[in-house]
């Protein structure tokens, strides 16, 4: 049918594999982190919480990637703009499920948005090297082309 949009997204053996990677740089570091892979519309396609990662690691990680995934951006663009008197004031606090810390990035497949990756538990700057070197490892950009 004319003027239907192709929707594409990382499989769940991909999202799978991305989880595994997360894991392993986590392990690299000695950190235990929560991760979630979701599709362009931030719904979740697989997650996880590595034994002895904080209860609350989950909903962070999970909430990481929404935010990356509706903003095709990485979720520490916004840890400044949404502080008093930033661009972006007040922004995190229209819904429940976004997170401003750094640890989520949008996954770009031919310059296309098709997904995102977060991660919780350690620092936000551990939290976003893990995810993007489990993205790297896959050949997804974080990136628009």
């Amino acid at each position: 049918m004319d003027g239907l949009i192709e929707l594409r997204h990382p499989s769940l053996a991909q999202a799978l594999t991305l989880l595994e990677n997360v894991r392993t740089e986590a392990e690299r570091r000695s950190l235990a982190l929560a991760a979630a892979v979701v599709d362009a519309g931030g719904h979740v396609i697989a997650s996880q919480r590595m034994d002895g990662s904080a209860l609350g690691a989950m909903r962070l990680a999970d909430g990481k990637a929404y935010t990356a995934a509706l903003w095709g951006t990485r979720t520490g663009y916004f840890m400044e703009s949404t502080q008093p008197g930033g661009d972006d004031w007040g922004w995190n606090a229209t819904d429940e499920r976004i997170v401003v810390y750094a640890g989520g990035v949008p996954l770009y497949a031919d310059g296309q948005l098709v997904g995102a990756v977060g991660a919780s538990g350690g620092t936000a700057a551990e939290d976003e090297e893990c995810v993007t070197a489990a993205a790297d490892a896959l050949g997804f950009a974080i990136e628009p082309a």
